[in-house]
């Protein structure tokens, strides 16, 4: 699911405005373009924008390929500790879920918190999508 980049939650309307200027308008244009280190330092080096803010963009970008997950969901699993897809895939979902509901407790993230069947849902679906990006040369 490709979203507006307008929607990757911690870019400022400077970053979305340089991102934009490139012809990347949604996160499945962003997440190719920054899927590997020579990407984020071309695009780094184009917009200015720091390849490690880069690499949290396309993580962010990454976990939106799951049906379900919008921007909330993604700043509240980064906030128990899941920052790729590659770590939700190996999530237990009861525990994830419970986790989610103390951060979100502590740090009113979203409204409404996922219900654990769509939590199960991300984990499966994490564990069929292909991994697109990588972190070394």
């Amino acid at each position: 699911m490709s979203y507006s980049i307008n929607q990757i939650d911690g870019l400022d309307a400077e970053e979305v405005k340089a991102l934009k200027a490139l012809g990347l308008r949604t996160t499945e244009r962003l997440l190719e373009a920054a899927k590997d280190p020579k990407g984020r330092r071309t695009l780094a080096e184009k917009t200015s924008i720091d390849p490690k803010r880069l690499l949290d963009c396309a993580n962010a970008c990454d976990h939106m390929r799951i049906k379900g997950m919008g921007k909330g969901y993604v700043g509240l699993l980064r906030e128990v500790g899941v920052s790729t897809v590659r770590e939700l895939q190996y999530r237990n979902p009861s525990n994830l879920a419970k986790a989610m509901a103390d951060a979100n407790k502590r740090k009113k993230l979203v409204r409404f918190l996922p219900p654990e069947k769509l939590i199960v849902r991300w984990v499966e679906h994490a564990k069929k999508l292909p991994l697109k990006i990588t972190y070394k040369d």
